[in-house]
């Protein structure tokens, strides 16, 4: 095998290495406190283990999803800079759960179908524990 040859198949394996590791890391959300004034709500990160949906639920302090208020898509492994852009007027104070939610259950493939409560494109669970990141709005 030539040095080429052996350079550009270690690139190859890699490359899908890290690509398994994506689609195989730990879900999570990370956000934080935010201006929200222009409309948008945006997580940092977001690792998903499937493709889905960031959805942004308000909550308070119980932290209990309520209403969702916006949501965006996500592909399955690293998601950086995810924005979903808001549905309803946000104030200064309002806390908002971003949570991973499922691509699946509904009628069609590519359109948003949760409502609070129902099962379609529902919240994807880590150990009983859903996957999200509460943030404040500023």
């Amino acid at each position: 095998m030539t040095r080429l040859t052996m350079t550009a198949a270690a690139a190859l394996l890699l490359t899908g290495t890290a690509a398994f590791a994506d689609a195989h890391a730990t879900p999570m959300v990370e956000a934080m406190d935010q201006d929200v004034s222009n409309g948008v709500v945006s997580a940092g990160t977001v690792m998903a283990p499937e493709n889905g949906w960031l959805v942004v639920h308000r909550t308070d302090a119980d932290m209990a999803p309520g209403p969702v208020v916006g949501h965006a898509p996500l592909r399955a492994g690293e998601n950086i800079d995810v924005a979903a852009i808001l549905t309803e007027d946000v104030a200064p104070g309002d806390m908002l759960m971003l949570m991973v939610h499922a691509e699946d259950g509904g009628m069609r493939t590519g359109i948003f179908e949760y409502t609070l409560g129902a099962t379609e494109d529902g919240p994807i669970r880590m150990d009983g524990n859903l996957v999200m990141s509460v943030v404040t709005a500023q």
